[in-house]
């Protein structure tokens, strides 16, 4: 598969305008072809190609980002959607949508810090450590524990 050229969207959309245009002003197919290439500086093949493909544009708008414009070797697959007009393959490439979001279980290890001593602790209550109340409490509960293991 060898690319010869490709038209992106926008040029295609503005070719299509024009030729509407100019095909409502009773113009020929050979001068509405001479005229798209004095705008959009094309010639020989390269308008060819360019106004063939504005046929394959008009046919595909919808979600159309390019069309490519390839010689296929034989043995070599067709691509989907392609249109062959002589020996010229031209085939019309689209927006992709975008897939369904990947649904992804939140890490708790990287919410609270992450490491293997922080899980432990579990997460601060303050993001300037503890209240002096907090303080006071954690010296008493640990008070308590050491009398509770002493043996009397």
């Amino acid at each position: 598969m060898k690319a010869i050229t490709e038209f992106p969207v926008h040029i295609l959309l503005k070719g299509l305008q024009a030729k509407t245009a100019l095909t409502a002003e009773g113009k020929t197919d050979e001068e509405v072809q001479t005229s798209l290439g004095e705008t959009f500086k094309y010639e020989g093949d390269k308008l060819k190609h360019f106004v063939t493909s504005l046929t394959v544009a008009s046919e595909n708008q919808e979600k159309l980002s390019r069309v490519r414009v390839l010689n296929i070797g034989e043995g070599e697959s067709v691509p989907a959607k392609s249109t062959k007009i002589e020996d010229v393959y031209y085939v019309p490439d689209f927006i992709g949508t975008p897939g369904k979001p990947m649904l992804v279980k939140p890490d708790l290890k990287a919410a609270r810090g992450g490491g293997k001593d922080k899980d432990k602790r579990g997460p601060k209550s303050s993001p300037w450590g503890m209240s002096p109340e907090e303080i006071a409490a954690k010296k008493e509960a640990s008070l308590k524990a050491k009398q509770a293991a002493k043996p009397s």
